[in-house]
C-alpha cells in the first residue's frame, strides 16, 4: 500500500473512533433531562458533581471550540484532531472536523450521519442502533444516566472541578470518564476505552443557550457523494 494512502487511512480510522467516543458523551449530556435529583433550591455549587448537576438541568444548546488528544496505554500520543461543535437538546449534534481531515459527524435526530469530505462518502447509520451498540447507551429515552453510571469521586486539579464516573452498564467499552468544569464552564472530558486508552477533549469559547441556526443538524447530501448504510 501506498504509505501516504497508508497515513490517512489510520489517521481517517482514528478520527472515527475518537469522534464517535466524544459525540456520543457529549451530546448524551445534553439529551438527557437529569443526572443527579433536580433542585430548584440547589446549594450553592461547590464541586464538580454539583457543575455536572447544574450543567444538565440548564443546558439546551451549547456551541465550542474543541482540540482533541489520543494518547496510547503507554502515554504515546496517537492522534490530535480540531474543530467546532454545536449541540442540541435531544438528538442533535454536529462536530465538524477540521485537522487533520475535514470531516463531519452529525446526528439529526434520527440518522447519525458520518461524512469523509476527501473521500465525498457518507456513512449513515438510524440513531437509535447507533447508540444502542455504543458503550454508554445514554440516549435512551425511558431510563435516566444515572441508572446508567456511577458516581466514584469528585476533585480538583488544574484549576477544573472534575467529577468521575464510570458505567455500571455490563458490556461497557470504557472504565472510566472524567468532565471537568472552570467556573461552572463545560471545559474538558477525559474518556478511558476498555483497552485503556485515554481521549482528552478540551473547549474554549463555549456559548450556552444560545439560538441556533435553523437547519443546522439535517444533513444534505452533496452530489457525487457515496453513502454506506441506510435504505
Amino acid at each position: 500500500m501506498d504509505p501516504g494512502k497508508c497515513w490517512h487511512h489510520h489517521h481517517r480510522r482514528t478520527i472515527n473512533k475518537i469522534a464517535y467516543s466524544a459525540l456520543v458523551l457529549g451530546v448524551s449530556l445534553l439529551a438527557c433531562d437529569y443526572l443527579f435529583s433536580q433542585d430548584v433550591n440547589r446549594p450553592v455549587i461547590s464541586s464538580g458533581e454539583q457543575y455536572l448537576q447544574q450543567f444538565l438541568n440548564e443546558t439546551r444548546t451549547l456551541q465550542a471550540e474543541f482540540d482533541q488528544e489520543l494518547w496510547d496505554t503507554e502515554g504515546q500520543l496517537i492522534e490530535v484532531a480540531s474543530g467546532t461543535i454545536s449541540l442540541e437538546r435531544p438528538n442533535r449534534f454536529l462536530w465538524r472536523y477540521r485537522d487533520p481531515l475535514e470531516q463531519i459527524v452529525l446526528a439529526d435526530g434520527i440518522n447519525l450521519w458520518i461524512y469523509d469530505i476527501e473521500l465525498a462518502q457518507a456513512t449513515v447509520t438510524p440513531l437509535n442502533d447507533a447508540i444502542q451498540a455504543t458503550p454508554a447507551m445514554l440516549l435512551s429515552g425511558d431510563e435516566a444516566v444515572r441508572d446508567r453510571f456511577s458516581l466514584l469521586e469528585n476533585f480538583s486539579a488544574d484549576g477544573l472541578s472534575w467529577v468521575r464516573l464510570e458505567p455500571n452498564v455490563p458490556g461497557s467499552d470504557f472504565r472510566s470518564v472524567l468532565i471537568g468544569f472552570k467556573d461552572g464552564e463545560l471545559a474538558h472530558l477525559e474518556l478511558i476505552d476498555g483497552l485503556g486508552q485515554t481521549t482528552r477533549i478540551g473547549f474554549s469559547e463555549v456559548l450556552v443557550n444560545l439560538p441556533l441556526r435553523v437547519g443546522l443538524f439535517s444533513f444534505d447530501l452533496p452530489d457525487g457523494v457515496d453513502v454506506i448504510g441506510g435504505e
